[in-house]
């Protein structure tokens, strides 16, 4: 058994429960955050309208995505869907493990999950990933438009490299 530090979590203490309250509230409100942001998408833009916001930087601009990052796997949405199914799955699964006991981790994860559930659910309502955020540099650069979801899922999987490899483990040594 190894020793408490400052900062980890003691399994199924009343910390524990608490944190992993709050991370799955964020993760909800991550979730509807970006289900709202959608819908006025949907019910003020045109598909491929473009609202200027701060010119030549950002725009709000409609655009669906039927891949993953990058339209990777562009039209595969059940493929996409199916993975999105097995990580929510294997992520609930391996909780504890994953997370190994350190506070930020168990944010990780549920910031990972809501953005994660946020875009399957545009798959399922709409067959394609609503996107908006859209940055360029006038019409010289344009990062890919994306949502709040794809916002989450990066800060939640940057998040957990960071601990990893900030962290030391939390793992008991081999016998």
């Amino acid at each position: 058994m190894t020793r408490w530090k400052p900062g980890n979590i003691v399994p199924k203490s009343r910390r524990e429960y608490r944190v992993l309250g709050l991370a799955v509230c964020v993760g909800i409100f991550v979730f509807a955050l970006d289900q709202l942001t959608k819908i006025a998408v949907l019910h003020r833009f045109s598909l491929g309208e473009s609202l200027p916001v701060l010119p030549p930087l950002f725009a709000l601009t409609y655009v669906r995505n039927e891949g993953a990052a990058w339209s990777i796997l562009s039209g595969h949405g059940w493929f996409l869907l199916l993975i999105a199914l097995l990580v929510t799955v294997a992520v609930i699964y391996f909780f504890r493990e994953l997370t190994e006991r350190c506070v930020e981790r168990y944010f990780a994860l549920l910031l990972v999950l809501g953005g994660v559930a946020g875009n399957s659910l545009d798959r399922i309502l709409h067959g394609a990933v609503i996107d908006f955020l859209d940055f360029h540099w006038y019409d010289f650069y344009h990062y890919p438009v994306f949502n709040v979801a794809d916002i989450a899922i990066c800060v939640g999987v940057g998040l957990f490299v960071l601990s990893t490899l900030l962290r030391p483990t939390n793992k008991p040594p081999a016998t």
